[in-house]
């Protein structure tokens, strides 16, 4: 990835500054966005695979770069009762207190023997790290909506679990307690508007919840 050779001293500094005061943070392997085109309803996007202190400055620094960004898929976690459950990200993570769906930028592990990077498997990965729910236990649908938000791609794949949003959530926080280093701190419901938290949520996050919630009422 060009930017990331190019930036090596900013990217190693930052990474410094993180980890003093999130030492957990890992220094891993993940793929960041290159080339993008939506055309006829078909998302079309390249990966390059770099590392994640490169990828995090990228991010923090405002993606600078503008050939890149970051595409990832979530699990847009739906209840039984049409409500959507979402997880507060722990205090050790990267985006500590923020509100949004499963999640996770994709890894090379995603990248299948034929070239192309599975990100609906990776919806049911994430899903099942920080929610404890498999696969088998949750009808992952064929539904996707894209939001486009500056240098961020988020694909929510809708996931339903036959399930009311209280018994998700309490599922979820039993999972949590149980973990020894959760990726999650907490799970919200939004059931409509009211519950939308425009300071702990992303604006993608916001933009989805408020499409969704509208078409779910026509």
């Amino acid at each position: 990835w060009p930017w990331a050779r190019e930036n090596r001293e900013p990217i190693e500094a930052h990474w410094r500054k993180l980890t003093a005061g999130a030492p957990a943070l890992y220094n891993g392997r993940v793929l960041v966005r290159r080339r993008q085109s939506l055309q006829d309803g078909v998302l079309s996007l390249d990966y390059v695979e770099t590392d994640y202190a490169s990828f995090i400055a990228f991010r923090d620094f405002g993606f600078p770069d503008p050939t890149s960004g970051n595409g990832f898929a979530m699990a847009a976690l739906r209840a039984s009762d049409g409500s959507y459950v979402l997880g507060e990200m722990g205090s050790h993570t990267a985006n500590a207190g923020k509100v949004y769906f499963p999640a996770g930028t994709p890894e090379p592990d995603d990248v299948l023997a034929d070239g192309t990077v599975d990100l609906a498997g990776s919806v049911l990965r994430e899903l099942e790290e920080e929610t404890g729910l498999r696969p088998e236990e949750v009808d992952a649908t064929d539904k996707w909506d894209v939001v486009l938000a500056g240098g961020r791609t988020a694909m929510m794949r809708e996931v339903r679990v036959p399930m009311t949003a209280e018994a998700l959530r309490d599922g979820t926080r039993s999972f949590i307690a149980g973990e020894a280093r959760p990726e999650l701190a907490d799970v919200r419901i939004v059931r409509g508007p009211e519950d939308i938290d425009t300071d702990a949520m992303p604006v993608f996050m916001q933009a989805y919840l408020r499409f969704a919630l509208t078409r779910g009422q026509r």
